[in-house]
């Protein structure tokens, strides 16, 4: 096994033992030594892979954000599948590691409420965060309005909007009610894409 490999692989085991850890403790609690000792190595050591439990928490959403683009970006590619279809499938992906990532997401909401007794603007940092999420939804509705299959009319920012509070409501029930999924959620998104189609419900 290559270096590179194995320090990636290092890196990932920190990550998942941090997310232990602010869970746990809370992110302003948390101390770097305390990172340490649950991932069993010295601060020394852990400093080879992070400079402090903020980068570890800034690692932890870019690598989510990362993996989402990618899998967002190969799907948008495809040729053979509407444009409505293909906004339902790319919502419906962004959901699905929503719940797969609850434990980050969980983290993400200590941090943010944990800094609103600061002079700070928790919404400015989630929307610092999430700006290539939206201009992604921006491009597929932009995508299917030049196809003709969205109305020329729609207005973009609207239309984004609506989906992206979709995303923010699957955060907070996965989050703060702590369901263990967003199906209904999903299911109630499909119509709600189908109806941007100029000719009505998706047939594809």
């Amino acid at each position: 096994m290559s270096i590179v490999v194995e320090h990636d692989k290092r890196r990932h085991e920190i990550l998942e033992k941090a997310l232990d850890v602010f869970i746990e403790e809370g992110f302003e609690d948390v101390t770097y030594q305390k990172i340490a000792d649950r991932c069993g190595i010295t601060r020394t050591t852990l400093y080879v892979y992070f400079k402090n439990k903020r980068d570890i928490f800034n690692y932890s959403i870019k690598q989510f954000l990362l993996g989402l683009e990618n899998d967002i970006g190969e799907l948008r590619k495809k040729k053979n599948i509407s444009h409505t279809e293909k906004l339902i499938r790319v919502m419906t992906i962004i959901m699905e590691r929503l719940e797969e990532h609850r434990r980050l997401l969980t983290v993400v909401l200590n941090y943010v409420t944990s800094h609103t007794k600061d002079d700070y603007d928790p919404s400015y940092r989630v929307r610092r965060r999430t700006v290539r999420l939206r201009h992604i939804l921006t491009a597929l509705l932009v995508d299917g309005i030049k196809a003709g299959e969205f109305s020329p009319d729609l207005n973009v920012k609207d239309a984004n909007e609506v989906l992206y509070s979709f995303l923010e409501a699957s955060a907070f029930r996965l989050v703060v009610l702590c369901r263990s999924s967003v199906n209904e959620l999903k299911e109630a998104m499909k119509p709600a894409v189908r109806g941007l189609a100029v000719s009505g419900p998706d047939k594809h």
